[in-house]
């Protein structure tokens, strides 16, 4: 578990580590072929030829995924069909994403596997991956292997702009292959009555961020803004596709408190919120409770406001990130 403050002040952190890929284990002599059971996964995850125009598959639509529990494709039984090792734990959801989940695995040789699955996925990882290299459940395919230990494999579920459903493997051997068979057995899932959380009235969990937040209002801040899905439940609205961003997004955390620099905001209608500055750019951040989520979670809405060419002292970055919270505060879901 994460300390209270930094579950609350570092909520890309997962989002990060699954995108760049990072390793987890050290590096040492690939045992991984002598030692993991080839014989129960497929050597690719598909090989036909992917659509060159959208993807308009329903059980991928953004607003379908947006409510799949992403642990139901790491349980020990789901892993276990796989032949994969033995599973001594169940999954870990995410503290602060609704759509990122990991566990572990270890070989028939005793080495760790670790595997992490995020459900919407559009950060840095599909910059870097291969491009489609087949399908997978009808989806087309990207892996991307980062050194010897390190494999991300994605069936893209949107495309231009890309989202994707990933497996990130970090495992001293054959990283993409375990990779690609919880890949296709996820896919399989998502086709054949997927598990979904609640959707109680007022949550965010089906709320599309992108319409979170009037275009007019945005654009006091962000001249010309456009808006594009960053992940599920995030979206960035740009000035022709550059600086500055707005982000509007949501989460589940811990309630938003004032202290590690946050201090509270008035967003209007009752709600407080707690808005930080960096303290060497123009960002800020304002965050704050919408509803119950699960034990002493909340679900989270968060807006953040950021420039690389303007300065702070000048640019009013808390200013402009209020100016946009008080307007999603207003159109978020009621209960």
């Amino acid at each position: 578990m994460f300390p209270d403050v930094r579950r609350r002040r570092l909520p890309k952190l997962f989002l990060l580590v699954t995108a760049l890929a990072l390793p987890l284990t050290a590096c040492g002599q690939d045992l991984g072929k002598s030692n993991f059971a080839r014989t129960t996964v497929p050597a690719a995850a598909g090989t036909g030829q992917p659509a060159d125009g959208p993807i308009t598959d329903a059980a991928v639509a953004a607003n379908v995924l947006r409510t799949i529990k992403p642990c139901q494709f790491l349980t020990k039984d789901a892993l276990g069909a796989l032949g994969l090792g033995t599973v001594e734990e169940d999954p870990s959801p995410s503290s602060i994403a609704f759509d990122g989940c990991s566990n572990n695995v270890k070989d028939p040789g005793g080495k760790k596997m670790r595997l992490q699955v995020e459900v919407g996925s559009t950060l840095l990882l599909m910059l870097r991956a291969d491009k489609t290299t087949g399908q997978v459940g009808g989806l087309p395919l990207r892996v991307n292997k980062s050194g010897d230990n390190d494999c991300t494999v994605a069936a893209m579920t949107a495309l231009n702009p890309d989202m994707a459903l990933t497996v990130t493997v970090t495992y001293p051997g054959d990283p993409c292959r375990p990779g690609q068979a919880v890949l296709e057995a996820a896919v399989g899932k998502l086709h054949n009555a997927p598990e979904k959380y609640a959707t109680p009235p007022g949550t965010v969990l089906t709320a599309d961020p992108c319409a979170m937040a009037d275009t007019a209002v945005v654009a006091t801040v962000v001249p010309s803004a456009k808006s594009a899905l960053s992940a599920l439940h995030s979206c960035d609205w740009k000035s022709n596709g550059t600086d500055p961003t707005i982000t509007v997004r949501f989460r589940p955390g811990l309630p938003p408190i004032a202290g590690d620099g946050y201090t509270k905001a008035d967003l209007g209608n009752g709600v407080t919120g707690f808005r930080k500055q960096d303290t060497n750019s123009s960002k800020c951040t304002v965050e704050w409770q919408h509803r119950p989520w699960q034990g002493d979670d909340v679900e989270l809405a968060v807006v953040d406001y950021s420039s690389y060419d303007a300065k702070p002292e000048t640019d009013d970055p808390c200013g402009k990130a209020v100016t946009v919270a008080k307007n999603v505060a207003g159109k978020l879901p009621k209960a």
